[in-house]
């Protein structure tokens, strides 16, 4: 039987905050599915790797059985209620530090409210296209909007423990990936706001009220102007990649190359062997183990070592990625801890690697590098 080593604190370097509401089957069901919606008609999200991997983890920490039904696990919940729930998951993660995404839209908790439910530390990830729609709303001019915002960028700076960005996984980023002409920064602030005015007066008109979204940052030039604000300050910068191939950024790492701010690639998988390999060849970036090992649940240990194939240990980071849900939260640190003492438990037992070397490892990707990359709060 392998020897599982023992994996220590950790430092979760992407999530998100919890529902604060009470959950039926249908809407739990849905957060457990990587892209939202609904389970086909006769199938059901639990009859997924993060399905069984709930049942298998969460049920202990409620007072039930593992792998106990689904109906009831959500009855022992909602007896338990929703704060008493999610404080006795979160403090069940082993995690020490979170640090909390908080530009999702919806009744999420805040870095605050997790740091208090967990009894860990808990900071910041500012979301760049977020912030960039909250200036907008408050910003009558194309002058006072591009002010405004690299004002907010770098205030964030002081406190935020990196920038978050969503514009891989959405847009890409042109091969030509230096910052743009100032003319040409004006030129596509000037048309983006003037389409959120117009989505705006079409929303009161309809009867939508201001409080409709509208149209979230997606012009190309203005998210390579944000790109490049927020390296200017010398703050980590993630991308989310959810299923898109890092090597789109293959061009803006080799741009930032010793500006001072390291980017870091989250949920890469299924790419995670590319976003390995970038890590591997520039010095600033960095590739995240979380979400993976959670997606996978009983495969966990042979997509990580895929992962250890490619890329320095002192590259790699774990993240939960979790978002809605306290036990995602649970699923990913347990998931990720078995996976990692499984891998490293194996060449220790082949005498590949040294218990020495294999715990030092285990510490610098479960917590040490995130710390030397994020730095004190």
């Amino acid at each position: 039987m392998t020897d599982i080593l023992p994996v220590a604190d950790l430092v979760d370097q992407h999530c998100h905050g919890v529902l604060r509401t009470e959950l039926g089957l249908g809407t739990f069901e849905a957060r457990l599915a990587t892209a939202g919606g609904q389970a086909a008609p006769g199938t059901t999200f639990f009859d997924t790797q993060t399905g069984f991997a709930v049942r298998r983890w969460c049920p202990p920490l409620l007072g039930l059985e593992p792998h106990c039904p689904p109906a009831g696990y959500l009855a022992r919940r909602r007896e338990l209620g929703v704060l008493e729930t999610g404080r006795r998951l979160l403090r069940a993660t082993g995690v020490t530090t979170y640090l909390v995404d908080t530009g999702l839209r919806g009744d999420l908790t805040g870095p605050a409210e997790i740091a208090v439910a967990s009894g860990a530390d808990a900071r910041e990830l500012v979301r760049l296209e977020s912030l960039a729609e909250q200036i907008a709303d408050t910003s009558g001019t194309v002058a006072s909007f591009l002010a405004n915002l690299a004002e907010a960028v770098h205030a964030s700076a002081a406190s935020a423990a990196a920038f978050t960005s969503v514009t891989a996984a959405r847009h890409g980023l042109e091969p030509d990936s230096g910052p743009p002409s100032p003319g040409t920064v004006r030129g596509a602030a000037g048309r983006w706001l003037a389409g959120r005015e117009s989505e705006r007066r079409a929303a009161r008109t309809g009867g939508g009220g201001p409080s409709a979204p509208y149209a979230s940052l997606d012009d190309p030039v203005l998210l390579r102007h944000l790109l490049w604000t927020a390296v200017a300050c010398g703050r980590p910068l993630q991308f989310h990649l959810h299923s898109t191939d890092p090597q789109r950024l293959a061009g803006f790492a080799a741009a930032t190359a010793g500006l001072g701010s390291d980017l870091v690639l989250l949920h890469s998988y299924p790419y995670h062997r590319q976003a390995a390999q970038l890590a591997s060849v520039h010095p600033h970036v960095y590739a995240d183990v979380g979400a993976a090992p959670a997606r996978t649940g009983a495969r966990a240990a042979a997509v990580l070592a895929e992962i250890l194939e490619l890329a320095p240990f002192g590259k790699l980071l774990f993240s939960s990625g979790a978002q809605g849900l306290p036990e995602l939260h649970v699923v990913g640190a347990r998931q990720f801890r078995e996976a990692l003492g499984r891998v490293l438990g194996d060449w220790v037992g082949d005498g590949a690697w040294s218990r020495t070397d294999a715990t030092r490892v285990a510490a610098m990707i479960g917590s040490g590098n995130a710390r030397r990359v994020y730095g004190p709060a």
